[in-house]
C-alpha cells in the first residue's frame, strides 16, 4: 500500500566464451548483452529512478576504446540505455551485424563483461552524475575501474576523513563516489607493487603490462577496503583489463546470487531473475556467503573468496516480505506463512464470527500473505467442521449437516488500485483529494451494517495512504468493523542499510508511542532519553546503545496498534477500526534464515546503525521542542 524506495538491484555477465561461439550457437553476437538486458528488466522492481550499464572488451587494440558506459534517469531508464546501445548499430548492414569478428573489432558494447544498474535513491540526491555504474579512468587498463552496488553505508563521515587523509580529493560527498576513490586507491597501489617485482624480474614495457593484468587479484584489494565499509551492501566492480568481482556484506544484509557454467557466469540481485533469464533450476544458483566475493580474472577462471570475516546473519527481513520478486519459491512459502500466522489474532479481533466476515487484501504486493491467510482461516474451519461432525452427543439432522459443510471463508476482491497519484499536484487540498482516490471499492461484496471486513497488507509504516485513502473508501461499504492485516510487525524504527525510511516521525508506531506518553503525562521519557543520548555523544558512545527503546518500553504492541488505529481513522468514519500485527516471532518462523529485523526490533546489526538511530531521534527533538 505504501511504497518504499529500496537501493537497488545490480546484474552482472562474464562470457567465457569468444564472441562468435555465442554467434554460432544462439544466433546472435549480442548474447551476453540480452541476458543482461533480460536481468536489469526482471529486477525492474528494485529501482526506477535510473539505470546503468557498463562493458568491457577484452583484447582490444591500442588507442581504441574498450570500457563503455550509458546511463538514463526515470522509469523508462532501462529501454532508453538498451535502445541507445543498439542506436550504435542502427547504419551497418545486416553483413556487418551478424560478424561477431566485425562486431569485435568495431563495435561498441560488443565485449565479454557486462555490468547493469538500478537505482532507487534513498539519501534525496538524484541526477544523472548519481546513476551508477562509477567510472575511475586511467591509462592503464588494469586501473580503469567500474563499480556499482546495492547498499547504504553508515560511517560515510569516517571513511571520508580516511581517505582525505590519504591526500584523495572526491568529486562528491557521497558514499558511492567514495568507494570508488577508495577501492580504486588500493588498486592503484596492487598494481604498483606488481609493477615493482615485475620489473626486479627483469620485465620491460608491454611484458610488464601484461604480467600485471595477468597477476592482479582483486582479493588483495578488496581485504583492505570491505572490513572498513558500515553497512548493508552488494558492490560489484568490473576493471578495463578485464577483472570482475562482486562482494557481500559480513551481515548479509544485502542479497547476491550467482550462476555459473562453463559459458558464463551471471550476478543478480534475486534468485528467480537468474532462473528465468537463464532457464535453469533454483538449486543451481548460489547465494553469495556472508562476507565472501565472487571474483573471475581476464582468463575467465572463477571462485569465491572470503574478503571479511562473517559476522552474525542479518539478512533482511524485508527483502522477503517485500522487496524481493514473490516468484522466489522460498519467498512465496514464507509470505504465505506471514499471512496464515495472523489467524489467531484476526479471530479473535472478529469474536470468531466468521459467517459475517469478508476478507481481502491490499493490492498488489499483499496477495500471497492473503492467500496464506485463506490457507490458515480454511484449516480453522475444518478443524471446527471435523470437530461437530465427530460430535455424537445428538443425531446430525439433514439440515444440520448441510449448514455445516455450506461453512466457508468469505473472500472478495474489494480493494482495487485504480490511479496513479500524479505528483505534479503539489498543493496540499488538491493532493489529498487525489490520493483519497487512489484506490476503489467492490461495491456489493459485503453486507453493510452486518459484515465485518478484513484486509491485508504487507506492511504499514507511515499510514498516510491508510488515514488518506483506504480507510476513507472502505468505509463506504458500511462494514460493521474493519480489521487492517499487517503481514509485518510494527515498523518503529529507521533503517540506514538500503531502505528508504530514515526520519523517527514518519512512523505512525512512534507517533503512537509519542502520543501515548503525552496522554499519560510521561512527557519525561522523551526529555530523558535526549539528554541520554546527548551525554553518550558527548563521550563518543553513542553506537553502543539504541537508546529509542525507552519510548515504546512503557507500552505493549496492542496500546500502540490501538492508538494507532486511532490516529489514522479519518473523521467520520463510521466502522470501528482495529489494527492487528504480525508479531516478531511470527516473522522470524515465517523467514528463519532472513533474521535482520532491526526496523522493528530496534536490534541494529551494525554499530553506524545505533548511532544513527539515536541522532535520528536528536534530530526529531530539535525539530519538535
Amino acid at each position: 500500500m505504501e511504497i518504499l524506495k529500496h537501493e537497488c538491484g545490480v546484474a552482472m555477465v562474464r562470457l567465457l566464451k569468444p564472441l562468435e561461439y555465442y554467434h554460432e550457437k544462439y544466433g546472435t553476437w549480442m548474447y551476453g548483452l540480452n541476458k543482461l538486458y533480460l536481468l536489469m528488466e526482471k529486477q525492474h522492481n528494485r529501482g526506477q529512478e535510473g539505470a546503468g550499464l557498463a562493458c568491457v572488451k577484452l583484447q582490444a587494440n591500442a588507442g581504441e576504446e574498450y570500457m563503455f558506459r550509458e546511463r538514463a534517469q526515470g522509469a523508462g531508464a532501462i529501454t532508453e540505455i538498451f535502445s541507445t546501445v543498439h542506436s550504435h548499430y542502427k547504419d551497418l548492414s545486416p553483413e556487418q551485424l551478424n560478424d561477431p569478428f566485425f562486431a569485435k573489432a568495431n563495435l561498441p558494447f560488443a565485449g565479454e563483461l557486462y555490468m547493469g544498474h538500478l537505482r532507487y535513491s534513498t539519501t534525496g540526491k538524484s541526477g544523472l552524475s548519481y546513476i551508477h555504474p562509477f567510472l575511475r579512468r586511467n591509462n592503464w587498463r588494469v586501473k580503469n575501474l567500474a563499480l556499482c552496488g546495492n547498499f547504504n553505508l553508515t560511517n560515510v563521515d569516517e571513511l571520508f576523513r580516511d581517505i582525505t587523509a590519504m591526500g584523495q580529493h572526491p568529486r562528491k560527498y557521497a558514499d558511492t563516489y567514495i568507494m570508488l576513490e577508495q577501492v580504486g586507491h588500493r588498486l592503484d597501489r596492487e598494481v604498483e607493487k606488481l609493477y615493482a617485482a615485475s620489473e626486479a624480474e627483469g620485465l620491460q614495457g608491454i611484458e610488464i603490462t601484461k604480467a600485471i593484468e595477468d597477476r592482479i587479484d582483486l582479493s588483495k584489494v578488496l581485504t583492505r577496503c570491505v572490513p572498513t565499509w558500515d553497512g548493508g551492501f552488494v558492490i560489484c566492480g568490473l576493471t578495463g583489463s578485464g577483472e570482475m568481482f562482486t562482494v557481500r556484506d559480513p551481515w548479509g544484509i544485502r542479497p547476491a546470487f550467482y550462476y555459473a557454467d562453463e559459458e558464463i557466469v551471471v550476478v543478480a540481485s534475486e534468485r528467480p531473475v537468474i532462473q528465468t533469464v537463464m532457464n535453469v533450476h533454483a538449486w543451481d544458483i548460489k547465494e553469495l556467503n556472508r562476507g565472501e566475493a565472487l571474483l573471475v580474472n581476464k582468463r575467465g577462471e572463477w571462485h569465491t573468496s572470503q574478503i571479511v570475516e562473517p559476522k552474525e546473519n542479518k539478512a533482511c527481513s524485508f527483502e522477503r516480505i517485500y522487496f524481493s520478486r514473490g516468484s522466489d519459491m522460498d519467498i512465496y512459502r514464507e509470505r504465505k506463512q506471514l499471512g496464515e500466522r495472523l489467524v489467531p489474532a484476526v479471530l479473535r479481533a472478529i469474536d470468531n464470527d466468521l459467517n459475517h466476515t469478508v476478507f481481502s487484501f491490499i493490492p498488489n504486493t499483499a496477495e500471497v500473505a492473503y492467500f496464506g491467510l485463506q490457507e490458515g482461516l480454511n484449516y480453522y474451519l475444518n478443524g471446527l467442521k471435523k470437530s461437530w461432525i465427530a460430535d455424537h452427543s445428538h443425531r446430525i439432522s439433514e439440515d444440520e449437516l448441510e449448514q455445516i459443510l455450506s461453512m466457508r471463508v468469505r473472500t472478495e476482491k474489494v480493494a482495487i488500485k485504480d490511479i496513479k497519484l500524479r505528483t505534479f499536484i503539489a498543493e496540499g487540498n488538491s493532493r489529498n483529494d487525489l490520493a483519497a482516490h487512489v484506490y476503489d471499492i467492490t461495491y456489493g461484496s459485503i453486507n453493510p451494517y452486518t459484515d465485518n471486513l478484513v484486509v491485508i497488507d504487507d506492511s504499514i509504516v507511515r499510514g498516510t495512504t491508510l488515514r488518506q485513502s483506504i480507510i476513507g473508501i472502505l468505509d463506504r461499504l458500511h462494514p460493521k468493523k474493519i480489521v487492517i492485516l499487517s503481514s509485518s510487525p510494527q515498523v518503529r524504527y529507521p533503517d540506514y542499510y538500503g531502505i528508504d525510511m530514515s526520519r523517527m516521525n514518519e512512523f505512525i508506531a512512534f507517533k503512537a508511542a509519542v502520543a501515548l506518553l503525552k496522554e499519560r503525562g510521561m512527557e519525561h521519557v522523551l526529555t530523558d532519553t535526549y539528554q541520554k543520548i546527548k551525554r553518550l555523544q558527548e563521550e563518543h558512545r553513542s553506537s553502543e546503545e539504541n537508546c529509542v527503546k525507552a519510548i515504546y518500553a512503557p507500552f505493549s504492541d496492542a496500546e500502540i496498534s490501538r492508538k494507532m488505529a486511532e490516529l489514522l481513522t479519518p473523521e467520520g468514519t463510521c466502522a470501528q477500526i482495529e489494527i492487528v500485527y504480525q508479531t516478531l516471532e511470527g516473522l522470524h518462523a515465517s523467514c528463519p534464515n532472513h533474521p535482520g529485523d532491526w526496523y522493528f526490533s530496534g536490534d541494529y546489526p551494525t554499530p553506524g546503525g545505533v548511532r544513527l538511530v539515536n541522532q535520528a531521534f536528536i534530530n526529531y527533538m530539535d525539530e519538535e521542542y
